[in-house]
């Protein structure tokens, strides 16, 4: 390419980045200037933006959640009390000597202490339990009674032998949940880079139109002084006059026209970054990019192993399981086990109740047999499995429309770096071909309509270059959402995840 292509390029980059005197009323409020790249701007949306602080909240709420549960698998250590209990009333007792109930006046308070150890036990579904108490009751009326209850020590294991077993269930979901919910975290923001690109390029193609409507309302200007002077010697018709002064006011219209989207889409892509709504922002178009070749089929595995998507289908099926081997096991047979054995001691004071305590040992087994419910629980059965293999079904569309739109998105991208490459050569042509018809016209070898033509296809080419840039990124950043992996640095954002939790966020 030569110096000249290569002069007139830079020279319209520069006029998309830098924003000149505009012709509306100026602000009558004092405006923050900065000056924006694409990387920038996405870092700033990952950092400041309102969505990236729900997102990151989001995160937290799982976090917390996962750590809860890995919190009920160590041992807990619980204290009940009742520290004092009164009551007053009357109650039927039965007199023996007369052979008759009697109502009588009674008075007693009470005193109640325990403290207790479980640990729950993931692959029994049992707990084992360590506990000790002590309870006190002194009565008041006729007679007069004081005593104290102990419990020294107690250690018993409770089991349901053919029951539903939640913890091992929670065991295979809730590791699930939570790499799902980090792997959420990186998606959300990388959706975020998308948000940010969008609203990036709306401004940048804002002002562009602005900068083309500037640049045409001088032009034309110009022109229709010249066509004044070209008619007042006869060298062009009345028409063409008419048609010059035509082309002043809309271009006069279309700069008002396009003054208001720009300012729209500064105070949108501002409003995003959680910025003043009356920053001015200055854009550094990204330049021609770096070719990347990615191959579908490596796409299609990295999304298969790092997008939230797949695992939350695989926690949904899990659950859907979960559901019915619960419904299976709560309407069979059922049966359950609670064994203990420790000290108990009565006493009429304190010190005696923890004097040569007697053992206490408690074997109970239970079991229930449901014989005859109406179908109830062979309905219930029913659903969890219908819902089950419904739930298998929606996954597998599921992932067979996400594979679709990686493989679309793949596509598009590689196609997209070479529909730059042209998108730039015809924005170099339209520039040239622009010139020469102007030059053309002020010379009178070239009519009006050929020049409007020329300018309307160096707009074209302008925001078709624009959008090329707009759409490669916007790809870009699409498939690393999509996969949660880097193509240009090689890396898998899933596996440098790192989050802290001091952060302002």
């Amino acid at each position: 390419m030569n110096f000249h292509i290569m002069m007139r390029r830079n020279f319209l980059r520069m006029a998309i980045c830098l924003n000149f005197g505009c012709a509306a009323v100026p602000s009558l409020f004092a405006q923050t200037k900065i000056v924006l790249d694409l990387q920038r701007t996405i870092e700033l949306a990952n950092d400041s933006s309102l969505e990236a602080f729900r997102i990151k909240n989001l995160y937290l709420s799982g976090y917390w959640e996962y750590r809860t549960y890995k919190a009920n698998r160590l041992p807990s250590l619980t204290l009940n009390a009742t520290p004092a209990e009164y009551n007053k009333d009357i109650t039927q007792r039965y007199d023996s000597e007369n052979d008759v109930d009697v109502y009588r006046s009674q008075q007693s308070y009470y005193a109640y202490g325990n403290l207790s150890v479980k640990q729950n036990l993931d692959w029994t579904g049992g707990t084992f339990y360590l506990n000790s108490n002590l309870s006190y009751i002194r009565s008041f009326g006729a007679t007069d009674a004081t005593q104290f209850t102990s419990v020294p020590l107690r250690i018993g294991y409770s089991q349901s032998l053919l029951g539903y077993n939640a913890f091992k269930w929670d065991k295979r979901i809730e590791p699930l949940k939570y790499e799902k919910v980090k792997k959420q975290l990186i998606y959300n923001m990388e959706a975020v880079s998308e948000q940010a690109t969008t609203y990036f390029f709306a401004l940048a193609m804002a002002d562009a139109k602005y900068k083309l409507a500037q640049d045409n309302v001088v032009s034309s200007d110009t022109l229709y002084r010249m066509g004044v002077q070209r008619h007042k010697i006869a060298a062009i018709s009345q028409a063409d006059l008419l048609t010059l002064k035509l082309d002043l006011v809309n271009a006069r219209n279309t700069l008002q026209n396009t003054t208001i989207s720009r300012k729209r889409a500064m105070f949108a892509l501002a409003s995003f970054l959680d910025m003043d709504k009356n920053t001015e922002i200055q854009l550094d178009l990204p330049g021609h990019p770096r070719e990347i070749l990615i191959i579908v089929d490596k796409a299609l595995n990295l999304a298969k192993e790092n997008n939230p998507d797949f695992l939350d289908w695989k926690q949904n099926v899990l659950e859907a399981q979960q559901a019915l081997d619960k419904a299976k096991k709560e309407s069979g047979f059922n049966a359950s086990l609670d064994a203990s054995i420790g000290y108990n001691q009565v006493a009429n004071n304190f010190s005696d109740a923890y004097h040569r305590p007697m053992q206490q040992e408690l074997v109970s087994v239970s079991f229930s047999v449901p014989l005859l419910d109406w179908g109830v629980s062979k309905g219930k059965r029913n659903m969890a499995q219908n819902n089950l293999e419904v739930v298998k079904t929606s996954s597998r569309q599921s992932e067979v429309t996400l594979e679709e739109e990686v493989i679309m998105t793949v596509n598009d991208f590689n196609i997209q770096q070479s529909l730059i490459a042209s998108a730039e050569e015809a924005l170099d042509l339209s520039i040239l071909a622009y010139n020469e018809t102007r030059q053309r016209f002020v010379i009178g070898k070239t009519d009006i309509n050929s020049l409007t033509l020329s300018l309307n296809r160096q707009q074209e080419a302008q925001q078709n270059y624009i959008s090329a840039l707009q759409n490669y990124w916007l790809n870009y950043y699409k498939i690393r959402k999509l996969t949660l992996h880097d193509f240009a640095s090689g890396f898998s954002l899933s596996e440098k995840f790192d989050y802290n939790l001091n952060s302002r966020w």
